[in-house]
């Protein structure tokens, strides 16, 4: 099969490489997915499950990717709750190959079922920035109805997710970014906009719960705003601040099919719109991973067209 492969950590995604690798095949619980199209999170090159397995051997050459979307083709041992042919979508194991092929094997309790009205590029833009903006709204972060909430880096992948969950969940949102994302953090829904290159931070007033994609010395000034009871979520590693009368709280995205199905759902009945940057083919993967500019939403590639 086709896949892209890295080699070396510190090219990071100017390493990669289009090449043919073997195709994969379904141990116990396993299935085999065709996929169709695959979401990348360039921070990934950084973690070491890229390079590393569990046991800490080396693993390269790895494939990248971990967000998916398409159709089983085969079962493996033991597997239930999946069928041959049907269609899904959902987040791979951090330690094993991943989406940027034209198969992966994959853990069937990783996968919910994709309904046909709904495009396989949407389907896979959706697993890590979906589920991360979940759990740390609504199982870290504990967001109830009338609370308000920071969301940094409104404009990217998950900010949106964050802003529109907890818009749909009675918050008020005060959206950060950099001024020319001020108008997409707008779109998706947040009420106000800190532009973090020119506004006062602390002009924003108390907040109930500080959703932290950058971490370090916004992250102290965030922890500062939290109100008595409030929480810091950090999706950046271990929190370097802590609310003085609050909870800090970092955690790593988690596949759940029941909130994928949440998510899903709500992309069906029109609650919840994905932000996708980009869309390339299989063979201009390697050059759309490497972008020349900053882009703020997914990047997807359509492994099939």
């Amino acid at each position: 099969m086709k896949a892209i492969v890295v080699t070396d950590q510190a090219a990071g995604a100017a390493g990669m490489t289009l090449t043919e690798r073997p195709e994969p095949q379904a141990a116990i619980n396993d299935v085999v997915v065709r996929i169709h199209a695959s979401g990348f999170v360039p921070t990934e090159l950084t973690w070491p499950s890229t390079w590393t397995d569990r046991s800490g051997r080396d693993r390269r050459p790895s494939i990248p990717g971990h967000e998916l979307a398409g159709v089983v083709i085969a079962l493996g041992y033991g597997t239930t709750g999946l069928s041959v042919g049907q269609r899904v979508f959902g987040l791979s194991d951090w330690y094993r190959d991943g989406t940027l092929a034209e198969y992966v094997a994959i853990e069937a309790r990783n996968l919910a079922p994709l309904r046909g009205d709904i495009d396989f590029s949407v389907g896979a833009s959706l697993p890590i920035s979906g589920l991360t903006a979940w759990q740390g709204l609504f199982q870290h972060g504990r967001l109830q109805a009338g609370q308000t909430i920071l969301a940094h880096g409104a404009a990217g992948a998950v900010g949106t997710m964050v802003t529109q969950l907890a818009r749909e969940a009675g918050a008020y949102v005060i959206g950060t970014g950099r001024a020319a994302d001020r108008q997409k953090a707008l779109d998706f829904g947040a009420q106000e906009f800190v532009d973090l290159d020119k506004d006062l931070l602390e002009d924003v007033g108390a907040v109930d719960l500080v959703f932290d994609v950058i971490g370090g010395d916004i992250q102290k000034r965030s922890a500062g705003l939290i109100r008595a009871g409030g929480t810091l979520v950090s999706i950046v590693g271990p929190a370097e601040a802590r609310p003085a009368n609050g909870l800090a709280i970092d955690f790593v995205v988690e596949s759940d099919r029941a909130q994928l199905g949440e998510i899903i759902q709500r992309v069906r009945d029109g609650r919840l719109r994905t932000n996708i940057g980009n869309i390339a083919t299989f063979d201009e993967a390697v050059a759309a991973l490497n972008p020349t500019e900053r882009r703020t939403g997914k990047t997807i590639i359509r492994v099939r067209p």
